[in-house]
């Protein structure tokens, strides 16, 4: 059997890179290989009962590079290592260096989830992504794909896949324990802390709404006094913490708050519609709404249900389209999925 490695910075139990490097370990395995992952750390609740071995080095923060030779030894076998946004985000350049050196003349897949010019403290790098002619460059939309190009890199588009089903949340549990009651508001926010995905727009919302606001990742790129500061100063209930289970997020949720100023991917508004849980509009979510997520066109409000009639809104009501809209995405949507006239990046 073929065997593939995955290479992260870490892995954890939500945050969007571990989610996506997760599904295509499954897609993977379902091609014949058996798969592993490797990465600097790995934070509570990450679950998969597939090998993981730990590198000193790799992780963000690290006090120093990872050694080659320990690289080389734990690859030592494997026929494919899919590299997961660790040679693309200068978050450790030295683990970049080092690894990319290591998978020079192999197979190798570099998977970009974000490019530093796509983050105002990396726009200076130039330095990433690395290339070889052994490698494949994947990036999970055309814009990058497009800004590779000019870079005189090739890359082929993979937009991030989703389960139609997805497994249930425990609503009452996880409410529970946060503490809270069956008339209490509960904003959710699942993301990590950086500067564009805007955590003071999330917290003004849930200020509006009078509800409680659950922030799920950690503070990245400095941002951690920044955050402090905003949470602070909120008006409203704030809990930061993580949680293992992300489908308990969008069950105990009334809101799913998702304002960012810019994303590669954006999953939260796509788990979230699956959930049946309402997003609070960005120009993401109202993408998401044109190709038919939910039936009535006038959802356009976090406060709005699916039928127009306003808070309280729960994560049972509503009509949620995207598994059943077979007939309308043949008739309004190309061959690759998006909607005919509409480029979203």
């Amino acid at each position: 059997m073929p065997r593939c490695t995955i290479v992260s910075f870490r892995f954890g139990p939500t945050d969007g890179v571990s989610v996506v490097a997760r599904n295509w370990a499954n897609a993977l395995a379902g091609l014949g290989f058996g798969v592993d992952f490797l990465a600097g750390a790995v934070e509570p609740g990450w679950d998969d009962d597939r090998p993981l071995t730990l590198v000193e080095g790799l992780s963000v923060g690290a006090s120093g590079p990872p050694k080659a030779d320990r690289l080389v030894e734990v690859l030592r076998g494997t026929d494919l290592v899919v590299v997961e946004n660790l040679c693309s985000l200068p978050l450790n350049p030295s683990a970049a260096r080092v690894l990319a050196g290591v998978l020079r003349g192999r197979p190798a897949v570099l998977h970009h989830h974000d490019l530093p010019w796509q983050r105002t403290r990396f726009a200076h790098v130039t330095d990433l992504p690395p290339d070889d002619p052994a490698w494949r460059h994947v990036t999970v939309n055309d814009l990058t794909r497009r800004d590779l190009a000019e870079r005189g890199i090739a890359a082929t588009t993979i937009r991030n896949g989703f389960d139609p089903d997805p497994p249930l949340g425990d609503h009452q549990a996880t409410r529970d324990r946060l503490g809270l009651g069956a008339d209490d508001r509960l904003v959710v926010h699942p993301v990590r802390a950086i500067p564009r995905k805007a955590v003071g727009r999330a917290v003004t919302l849930a200020e509006s709404l009078d509800a409680t606001y659950w922030l799920s990742g950690p503070a990245e790129d400095g941002y951690g006094p920044d955050l402090a500061r905003e949470l602070a100063a909120a008006r409203c209930p704030v809990i930061h913490a993580s949680h293992a289970n992300r489908s308990d997020l969008y069950a105990a949720a009334d809101v799913v708050a998702f304002p960012s100023s810019w994303e590669g991917f954006g999953n939260p508004p796509v788990e979230a519609a699956l959930a049946r849980g309402p997003r609070w509009p960005s120009a993401t979510t109202r993408w998401l709404m044109s190709c038919g997520l939910w039936d009535s066109p006038g959802s356009t409000l976090a406060t709005r249900n699916p039928s127009g009639t306003g808070w309280p809104h729960r994560p049972t009501s509503g009509k949620l389209c995207w598994p059943t809209t077979g007939r309308w995405r043949s008739k309004n949507c190309r061959p690759d999925g998006w909607p005919k006239g509409w480029n979203p990046y």
